[in-house]
């Protein structure tokens, strides 16, 4: 077997062969890739749950609306300038791929001086919108004003992993976050127990560990010998693709980034309960990110494969490609639910030991009751990326934007205020959002998958 070499080929072609084969290449890498960057955003709990105390856990592990609010918005502007890729690069079109690549990358630079100037002023607003107890929310500073400080080299890996992913290739981005989460892990342990640095220790293994993984990408896109390679020279915007690039991925993003500042309002209601609600909130949350990542991986390959596909306008295998990935992501995260809800206590345990009862309680609760609603986000995940590799994302952002938003805020409202202020009631807002975006999403996939509506959609 030949050694794996950086800037090796390893586009995909999804347009002709097995699909569930192909699928599952794609999906693969990205379930893996995510699974490593889980597990040292895991670590960082883990380590300030185990060695630094209650309060940093709690800070450190409550933070993923207010971080995922600058990188969410990020991320859905990656995900146009990926669909934008997929389509040039399933029509052959080199040229446009290059031009594409360049574009984004530009407008990556500039964006990363921009939301880090931005990260750093909101702090302040987060911090008061999350209505943190005073003890978690010191340390919640510190976290936040070094990780936005460092937050470049996140953006940097995403722009080079969406178009990386838009040509078919999986398998870069996630030798980088294997790398980027082994060296997070180190320098946690570095930084925490032998240098005693806290929650700051924490954040700067984070930032590291990033950078790291940007230059990596960086160098993928410098020296690959296919169409996307990136040149110094070449980099600038071309305002036609900019504008395609804006169409499907603005509504993404903002989508994204709206939702994220939602759930800070929603983490509010949870953090009104104590510090042993928030810390089984977390230990929840970092459980729920992981089942979720089966289905968000195939939901990305389903993008890509969409987009492709409808490259060469070959509209029925995209909508077989659409149906093999909901079928696996339904099978996938039912194995996932039938082995957490057994093991709650003894997931919860791992994150915070066995000397917390009140977490305990809470994060064992948590998983018990939630963790079954998961099959409801297989179906909205997967019916928006492939809306959104038809490049009709504004669909997905209405629907996400109305239910994890707008209803979602309304129930808790009325669920804290005229029905019953207890925690499990609120906690199953999150559930209720899930099931009232699943089912716009299957009535907008129904409608919009037709042949005709297809093939009026393409962006090539």
């Amino acid at each position: 077997m030949a050694a794996f070499r950086l800037g090796r080929r390893s586009d995909m072609d999804m347009t002709s062969g097995p699909i569930v084969r192909q699928i599952i290449t794609f999906a693969l890498p990205l379930l893996f890739g995510s699974l490593f960057q889980q597990l040292y955003n895991t670590v960082d709990t883990w380590v300030v749950g185990n060695f630094v105390g209650k309060n940093s856990f709690s800070a450190v592990g409550t933070l993923s609306s207010a971080t995922n609010l600058i990188i969410s918005f990020f991320m859905g502007f990656s995900n146009g300038a990926s669909v934008i890729i997929s389509h040039y690069f399933g029509a052959k079109d080199s040229a446009s791929v290059n031009r594409a690549s360049h574009t984004f990358m530009a407008v990556t630079l500039i964006m990363c001086v921009a939301l880090t100037i931005v990260g750093i002023a909101i702090i302040p607003l987060l911090l008061q919108i999350m209505k943190s107890p005073a003890e978690v929310a010191a340390e919640q500073r510190i976290y936040l004003t070094i990780y936005f400080s460092g937050i470049s080299g996140l953006l940097i890996y995403n722009m080079g992993s969406a178009i990386l992913r838009a040509i078919g290739d999986s398998t870069h981005p996630f030798i980088f976050l294997v790398v980027s989460a082994s060296l997070n892990i180190v320098l946690d342990l570095v930084f925490v127990i032998f240098f005693d640095m806290g929650t700051a220790g924490v954040a700067y293994a984070t930032i590291i560990a990033q950078g790291i993984s940007a230059l990596l990408v960086l160098r993928v896109l410098f020296t690959t010998d296919t169409s996307i390679r990136i040149s110094v020279r070449k980099i600038k915007i071309d305002t036609m693709i900019l504008g395609k690039i804006f169409k499907v991925g603005m509504p993404s993003a903002l989508q994204m980034a709206v939702t994220c500042f939602s759930n800070i309002f929603v983490q509010s209601y949870i953090n009104f309960f104590g510090a042993d609600v928030m810390g089984g909130w977390t230990s929840y949350i970092k459980v729920d990110q992981l089942v979720l990542l089966p289905m968000q991986s195939i939901a990305m390959a389903t993008q890509t494969f969409v987009g492709q596909n409808l490259g060469t306008m070959n509209t029925e295998r995209a909508r077989q490609g659409v149906r093999t990935s909901l079928n696996m992501s339904l099978i996938s995260t039912a194995v996932l639910i039938a082995a957490v809800i057994p093991l709650a206590r003894f997931i919860v345990e791992i994150f915070i030991g066995s000397e917390e009862p009140g977490v305990i309680l809470y994060g064992t609760m948590f998983l018990t009751y939630l963790t079954p609603a998961y099959l409801l986000p297989c179906f909205n995940q997967i019916y928006a990326g492939a809306l959104r590799g038809c490049g009709k994302s504004g669909i997905p952002m209405a629907a996400m934007l109305l239910s994890f938003v707008a209803f979602r805020q309304v129930y808790l409202f009325i669920m804290a205020n005229y029905i019953s202020n207890t925690i499990m009631p609120i906690a199953m807002g999150y559930p209720a959002g899930w099931l009232v975006c699943s089912l716009i999403l299957i009535v907008a996939y129904k409608r919009n998958f037709t042949d005709e509506k297809l093939k009026a959609s393409s962006l090539v």
